[in-house]
């Protein structure tokens, strides 16, 4: 059953950050539903929002024409460029915390990351040369 699967999806799109990201309107507008009330217009809206979201994206996903799917792909990915890198910068500080204090220049506003442990210490910005002192 798996090979045939497998064959099936051969020379097809299948999944990618914009077929996940329509997904994942459909999962919301349709939890929005639930909770508006189907017999509400608001309800109906976001009923038939989610149904066309997961419409669309097994249109993506079954799609043979891999060089439109892609350009689509690249363009949603381009467009979100900032947002992605913003959360990748923000879950790298996130897991920096365990070992590093991470400081902020008074004089430049430049992050400056310090190892945990080493008790009162003066911090030279190496942006601005601004000295500082931080218990660390």
């Amino acid at each position: 059953m798996r090979e045939k699967f497998i064959r099936f999806m051969q020379g097809r799109n299948g999944v990618d950050q914009l077929s996940r990201f329509t997904m994942g309107v459909a999962f919301v507008s349709i939890i929005l539903a639930i909770f508006a009330g189907s017999g509400s217009l608001i309800g109906a809206l976001l009923d038939t929002l989610g149904l066309l979201a997961i419409i669309y994206t097994y249109y993506r996903i079954l799609s043979k024409d891999l060089s439109k799917r892609y350009q689509e792909n690249q363009k949603y990915l381009q467009m979100t460029e900032k947002l992605r890198r913003r959360f990748q910068r923000e879950k790298n500080m996130m897991q920096q915390r365990k070992t590093h204090h991470i400081y902020t220049c008074p004089g430049c506003g430049q992050k400056i990351r310090v190892p945990r442990g080493k008790g009162k210490i003066e911090i030279d910005c190496p942006k601005c040369h601004t000295k500082f002192v931080k218990n660390s």
